[in-house]
């Protein structure tokens, strides 16, 4: 587990924080309150607490902008009324840093209300929306903390009832980030009936907080859609890569995501073709307003470039509805109830494929190159930076961070075993016995639902 996540991201010489930084306002935004995390204030929990309101409460009369606070007194009997369908503790457009790493102590003593897990729900109001956050994952500690940084009072400032997990890959062999997030749906989906599921790489950062973490309640939707590492724009208009959100009906209608993509590249585009063929489309926020910031990093060992997923993605229109949730084999080594996520160590077993000496696709993935599809078309896009350099042709990029990858073991499906769950905020690594020595730790719409 990351326990060993070294000192606290900041810039503000007294509190140390600057997380949440307004860099402008759109021209109609919502109230302004003076929410943590802004410059000069305390990075602490999302919803308003010490020196969080912008005038004081005098004689029981609100004096500052937006809404009052919510009362203490509170009938418990009553059931919460809903929250507003527009949050009003947004702020905008928010300056991201990775100048230091927090500590997960740092992390936790700033967000108070999550509960064990990485469970949140707003003690004044009922979510309109319950959201589960699920991260594949290995050997990403500084992305990680980094994440849980920014994103617990993200997630807290749109009022929103979310648990993140982790969905660590045991093991040192080529990552699979596709069935990892197979995993983590079905595994969440035991704890909670979520409205909406989203699909989360380690290395991205959201940099507005009216980029709402709810679902489209009729089309998958990508989140991710402006970039720093594409020069905030958009690749290419199939691209589903790095943030995406489907509700658990729309997941299971396109059978999930692929379990044979081991290494780098392929599954996103494979799960744009699968959006399509199960009827429906991608829908996206506006440019504007889906910013992510990608920490960089270097290449994973583990996690290559896949030289075969042209010959997998030629096969998508045939093969969909037979890989993916139905076909879905692991085995559940440890479940850790982390005091800011739920870390789920699974072993995934290994690619079938590894030790091939073929470097490149294959007859199948060679026609696909060379189609008339309007999709590959739409693949062979060129790309900012890339010069004459084509999507599907070009070597990875350095700063790629489709979430880390690398995988191991034997998988013999589910485990009917149940394993131990803990739950004391200790080191996930004490929980985890059975981690290798190498390669561990590393909308609803508005309304009433």
């Amino acid at each position: 587990a990351p326990s060993q996540l070294r000192a606290h991201v900041g810039a503000d010489p007294e509190h140390g924080d600057t997380e949440g930084t307004a860099r402008g306002r759109p021209p109609s935004p919502p109230p302004q309150l003076h929410v943590p995390g802004a410059r000069g204030g305390d990075l602490g929990p999302a919803i308003p607490s010490r020196g969080a309101h912008v005038g004081p409460c005098r004689e029981g009369r609100w004096g500052g902008a937006g809404p009052p606070p919510p009362r203490l007194d509170a009938d418990p009997a009553q059931p919460p009324p809903y929250c507003p369908e527009r949050s009003p503790f947004l702020v905008g457009p928010l300056t991201v840093s990775f100048s230091r790493v927090p500590t997960l102590e740092q992390i936790r003593a700033k967000n108070p209300a999550v509960q064990a897990g990485g469970r949140y729900q707003p003690a004044a109001c009922e979510a309109r929306s319950r959201t589960a956050v699920i991260v594949p994952y290995r050997n990403r500690e500084s992305h990680l903390g980094y994440l849980l940084y920014y994103l617990h009072p993200f997630l807290q400032r749109q009022q929103l009832q979310y648990g993140i997990y982790l969905v660590h890959q045991a093991g040192n062999g080529t990552f699979n980030r596709a069935k990892l997030l197979n995993v983590g749906v079905k595994e969440a989906l035991k704890d909670e009936e979520w409205d909406c599921l989203f699909l989360h790489d380690v290395d991205l950062i959201p940099e507005n907080d009216y980029n709402l973490y709810t679902c489209d309640p009729w089309n998958p939707k990508h989140v991710s859609v402006a970039m720093n590492k594409f020069g905030y724009n958009l690749p290419y208009s199939q691209y589903f890569g790095g943030v995406s959100a489907l509700t658990p009906d729309q997941y299971m209608k396109i059978n999930g995501f692929p379990n044979e993509y081991w290494g780098w590249g392929g599954e996103d585009d494979d799960i744009a073709t699968r959006v399509r063929l199960a009827g429906m489309k991608i829908v996206r926020p506006p440019v504007s307003i889906g910013h992510y910031k990608m920490v960089k990093h270097k290449g994973d060992k583990g996690n290559e470039e896949n030289p075969h997923r042209f010959d997998l993605l030629i096969r998508t229109q045939r093969m969909w509805t037979q890989d993916g949730m139905n076909s879905l084999t692991y085995t559940l080594l440890a479940k850790h109830l982390h005091p800011l996520y739920t870390n789920l160590t699974v072993d995934i077993g290994s690619d079938p494929r590894a030790g091939r000496s073929r470097q490149g696709p294959g007859r199948e993935g060679q026609r696909y190159r060379s189609s008339n599809s309007p999709f590959r078309e739409e693949m062979l896009r060129k790309l900012p930076g890339l010069g004459d350099l084509r999507l599907a042709l070009s070597p990875r990029l350095p700063t790629a961070g489709n979430g880390t990858r690398g995988g191991a073991g034997s998988a013999g499906g589910v485990t009917e075993r149940s394993p131990e769950v803990t739950g004391d905020g200790g080191s996930p690594a004490a929980a985890e016995g059975t981690l290798p020595t190498h390669g561990y730790n590393q909308s609803w719409p508005p309304g009433p639902r």
